[in-house]
């Protein structure tokens, strides 16, 4: 068996890519500059995992490790702090936020204590807040930040009562885009549609579903029925689009009628 690579040459290797003999792609990359790749393999480490296969899961997490080590190195090159660093500042951040592992906090035994220990102490680590919600990224993607900025307000008790009052501000705000569909108004139109958008996270965190795994399902089952579709009318002889509307609806049903 050769002989395996070790964490230190994958930094030695990204020093001499960034280095003046080294890689012009990779040494003309900044901060900015790699975050589609950043978000991109984030995205198919998630894939991997849902798909179950262990060594695309290991390819993508070192993929994914690559990003973070061209990040510090770059910050290297700065001034400001080295893949080191990250490595101290991790570390500290888990052995401070789990004293019932590395201190004596016995009180702490269930995952609902964590939680609420998590908390606490992420507040006496970080600056202090003006607001509740401070803390959720700006850039992180829109379904997602909506949930966090419900759950947020909700654990002060500004949260929905029951469910009736949530189907009923959905219907409500279907009227209102309703309403501006006919005033022709698309700047009004568009901020009507964000807020359905908005309530239906707002269902979907109420009732303890997680609306990124709800939606990230609707779209494989999208997929799959007209992955199904396609393939049936070819069998026909026929693309989608030489179909009718009827014809299509005939081969969803039957897509759905395979599950």
């Amino acid at each position: 068996m050769s002989e395996r690579y070790s964490f230190r040459d994958l930094i030695d290797v990204m020093e001499k890519l960034r280095s003046p003999e080294g890689c012009p792609w990779d040494r003309k990359q900044t901060h900015e500059s790699l975050l589609p790749y950043l978000l991109e393999e984030t995205y198919e480490v998630i894939d991997a995992v849902k798909k179950g296969k262990d060594e695309d899961l290991r390819e993508e997490l070192g993929d994914l490790l690559l990003q973070i080590v061209f990040h510090s190195q770059i910050a290297k090159e700065r001034g400001v702090f080295d893949i080191e660093d990250v490595v101290d500042s991790i570390v500290r951040k888990l052995i401070n936020r789990h004293p019932h592992v590395f201190g004596d906090r016995e009180d702490i035994k269930t995952a609902e204590d964590v939680n609420r220990e998590w908390e606490k102490l992420k507040e006496k680590e970080g600056k202090k807040k003006e607001s509740l919600l401070d803390g959720i990224p700006e850039s992180m993607p829109a379904l997602e930040r909506a949930y966090k900025l419900q759950k947020k307000a909700a654990k002060v008790g500004f949260d929905w009562e029951g469910f009736e009052g949530i189907k009923e501000k959905l219907i409500e705000e279907l009227s209102e885009i309703e309403e501006e569909l006919k005033r022709g108004d698309r700047e009004k139109l568009e901020e009507e549609v964000g807020d359905f958008l908005f309530m239906a996270v707002n269902l979907a965190r109420f009732l303890g579903v997680h609306p990124e795994i709800a939606l990230r399902r609707a779209n494989e089952k999208f997929e799959k029925r007209f992955r199904y579709m396609e393939k049936r009318a070819k069998d026909k002889g026929k693309e989608l689009k030489e179909m009718s509307l009827d014809e299509m609806e005939t081969l969803w049903q039957e897509a759905k009628g395979k599950e």
